[in-house]
């Protein structure tokens, strides 16, 4: 979400699967090596799962686990869609619903075409995957991105600090291209936006 993929091993395996019919974690020791592949199979575009409260909540403020949902406020996701890596070229998009008072995340198929122009959706056994500046304007814990793909972007840190190009073809959440659209100080700050959290 907010970080590298997955929780530190000292975060404990949910007691069952929160959502089995398209989602299965595989979890792996060492920090931020685990992760999620798909139990169904979709057509790009489709509706994996609609995330609402619960198991939603709202955070005082940003860190490595939450997804950024407005222009300052974040959730935990408390379920297995927390597994869900960054991809320069992810399988998944993560819609946040505007304007409801509580939280509404909807999981999709990421639009895609495979190496022969042909729209590709996921099938059982993907990886499932997700572009973390979708959502994301500035993250508690940048990394270094390893996803392997001809688009890398290398360091991942936020859409604050991508460009336009670097942008371009991706799917970015309306408060994303919000605050792009706000114009910066001479220091590179958006003006009249507190993004740490609170609401």
């Amino acid at each position: 979400m907010a970080s590298a993929g997955s929780p530190p091993p000292s975060a404990s395996p949910p007691r069952q699967p929160t959502h089995p019919s398209v989602i299965n974690v595989v979890y792996r020791p060492g920090d931020f090596s685990s992760y999620s592949v798909s139990t169904t199979s979709l057509p790009p575009g489709a509706l994996m799962a609609r995330l609402t409260s619960p198991p939603l909540t709202f955070t005082d403020k940003k860190r490595w686990s939450s997804v950024q949902v407005s222009e300052n406020k974040h959730v935990e996701l408390n379920c297995d869609f927390l597994y869900i890596n960054h991809s320069c070229e992810p399988s998944l998009e993560f819609h946040v619903v505007p304007d409801s008072e509580e939280p509404v995340i909807e999981i999709r198929v990421a639009r895609r075409r495979d190496e022969h122009g042909n729209p590709k959706g996921v099938s059982v056994g993907d990886v499932l995957t997700f572009f973390y500046p979708s959502t994301e304007w500035e993250m508690d814990q940048p990394f270094q991105c390893h996803c392997g793909t001809r688009s890398c972007k290398g360091r991942i840190s936020g859409a604050k600090d991508l460009t336009s190009e670097q942008l371009r073809g991706y799917f970015l959440n309306a408060h994303i291209e919000d605050l792009r659209s706000i114009p910066s100080d001479s220091e590179g700050n958006k003006r009249h936006v507190q993004t740490q959290g609170g609401w």
